[in-house]
């Protein structure tokens, strides 16, 4: 299981990110699944870092959704999102249930694959645009500083 471990984060990490409208145009048919803990709506507490290394400290609360689904072949799969969303919640923890089955290559494929494109071009913009405001400074050596 622990081989799983490091992948399942990168996959329930896009799938917490991914907009909402674009998971369910590339899941809109969902499988058969129970649901062990239904989409219920909480808050989490969010630490923050003082220059992102130092002493942690609280930042405040932010809203999270949280679903748990098993599928029929007893696979279960769990989703933490950002937001009020339950069938956010919902489809983001079916597609984890999903990448633990032999599905996980076509789900890779079909979902996944399309969200990270859309994450790395959201991405790159994001920098382009900060990139226009970047500033070079530069020392010219004065006459007294030989």
């Amino acid at each position: 299981m622990d081989d799983l471990q490091e992948p399942r984060k990168g996959w329930m990490s896009l799938l917490a990110k991914a907009p909402p409208q674009k998971l369910a145009a590339l899941m809109p048919d969902l499988p058969e699944h129970a649901l062990l803990r239904a989409p219920e709506i909480g808050a989490v507490m969010v630490q923050g870092r003082t220059g992102g290394t130092g002493a942690p400290f609280n930042l405040g609360e932010m809203t999270v959704t949280r679903c748990s689904v098993r599928l029929e072949c007893g696979t279960v799969g769990h989703a933490w999102v950002q937001g009020r969303d339950k069938t956010h919640a919902r489809r983001a923890a079916l597609a984890d249930a999903l990448m633990q089955t032999p599905a996980a290559a076509e789900v890779a494929t079909r979902v996944l694959a399309p969200l990270q494109a859309e994450a790395a071009q959201a991405r790159s913009t994001r920098a382009a645009k900060a990139a226009t405001t970047k500033v070079d400074f530069f020392t010219m050596v004065r006459g007294e500083d030989k």
